[in-house]
C-alpha cells in the first residue's frame, strides 16, 4: 500500500498529530471500525476520562488485531466527546496512543448514546 499524508500549503496547518488528508493507493484491504466505546468485554465502564480513553484505544487495538492490522494502518479517526472539557486530555492520550501515526481526524462534541460514556472513537484502516 502506498500512503501519503496531505497537508495543503494554502489551507490551515494541522495541530495535534494528524493530517488534513491521507491519500491511499494500491491497498488490498479496507477496515471500517464502528464507534468503540469505553467498556471492556464484561461491559464494565471505568470511571474518569483517562481510564475511559485508554479503554477505547484498547478496543480499537482489539478490532485492528482481529483484522490482522495495527495502529499503523489507521487512516481516519472520528472521536465523539461528550464534553469539550476533555478536549486537551483527549488530544494528549490520542497522541500517546498514535505516536508518529498521523491519520486524518475529526473531533465532534456531542451527546453520546450512553450517559456513562465520555467518548467514542470510530476508525478507518487500510493495508
Amino acid at each position: 500500500m502506498k500512503r501519503e499524508n496531505i497537508n495543503a500549503k494554502n489551507a490551515p496547518n494541522p495541530h495535534g498529530g494528524y493530517s488534513q488528508a491521507v491519500k491511499l493507493e494500491a491497498y488490498d484491504r479496507l477496515l471500517l471500525v464502528s464507534g468503540q466505546i469505553p467498556a471492556d468485554s464484561d461491559d464494565k465502564v471505568p470511571d474518569g476520562f483517562e481510564a475511559q480513553a485508554r479503554q477505547v484505544w484498547r478496543n480499537v487495538d482489539a478490532q485492528l488485531k482481529a483484522a490482522g492490522m495495527d495502529k499503523s494502518n489507521l487512516v481516519k479517526l472520528t472521536t465523539y466527546l461528550a464534553d469539550r472539557q476533555h478536549a486537551t486530555a483527549n488530544r494528549e492520550l490520542r497522541s500517546e496512543y498514535l505516536g508518529a501515526v498521523a491519520p486524518a481526524m475529526t473531533v465532534v462534541i456531542c451527546g453520546i448514546f450512553d450517559e456513562r460514556w465520555m467518548l467514542e472513537v470510530e476508525a478507518v484502516a487500510a493495508q
